[in-house]
């Protein structure tokens, strides 16, 4: 147990001494600061790693992760997050990003309990109770699975768009999208779910807030 512990210090020593050869300003360009064009909304598995998946360097894209890439409103982590990213580092997209084989979905889709996550897996019931008439009329298990992992993405892209803190960068007229992907762990492709917003005028009026001009 502590071999493989100990094993991570060893593994970094030899990153760091690659970083070195390859590029001997590295460290030193990393430490003046960050300012990522991009916000990984992403789930908690291991094996979807952001940097790895989309080739870019550390600096690159600022991330938040948590059991099925969820959106949820009382989660003040995500919103932190999400606040600091746009307000501070001022990320131009925000990207949910799912993945087939979410382990996090496929429990939502049960009814067996598992512990203190049931509590955050019934967000994800919500969305197959939303979509319920499309997800039975698929008959194959494995198809509906996929099609609830992209509808969960989708359904966390509206979720940001009900904030305050999104809506208010567009009203500021920030260059701001939201975007919905899903990683194929089989391929180690990413997909465009193709439901990117960038403006007010796809929420629907009841989730818009009001907002005060004479304030910007």
């Amino acid at each position: 147990m502590i071999r493989s512990y100990k094993k991570l210090f060893d593994n970094n020593k030899n990153w760091v001494l690659d970083r070195n050869t390859s590029d001997p300003e590295f460290f030193t360009s990393l430490a003046h600061g960050q300012s990522p064009e991009f916000l990984w909304i992403g789930c908690s598995d291991s094996r979807v790693p952001a940097n790895e998946v989309t080739g870019t360097a550390p600096g690159d894209i600022f991330v938040t992760r948590n059991i099925a890439n969820m959106v949820v409103h009382t989660d003040m982590s995500m919103l932190s997050v999400l606040d600091y990213s746009i307000n501070v580092l001022g990320v131009k997209h925000v990207m949910v990003v799912g993945h087939y084989g979410c382990g996090g979905v496929k429990a939502a889709m049960g009814t067996k309990q598992v512990g203190l996550i049931d509590n955050w897996l019934r967000n994800i019931k919500d969305v197959y109770r939303l979509h319920e008439k499309e997800l039975d009329a698929i008959d194959n298990d494995h198809d509906r699975f996929n099609r609830l992992v992209e509808l969960n993405v989708r359904e966390q892209v509206l979720n940001l768009t009900k904030t305050s803190i999104v809506q208010n960068a567009w009203a500021n007229g920030q260059d701001l999208l939201v975007h919905g992907l899903i990683y194929d762990v089989h391929t180690g492709l990413l997909k465009d779910l193709d439901i990117s917003i960038g403006d007010i005028s796809k929420v629907k009026s009841v989730y818009k807030f009001d907002v005060d001009y004479s304030l910007q």
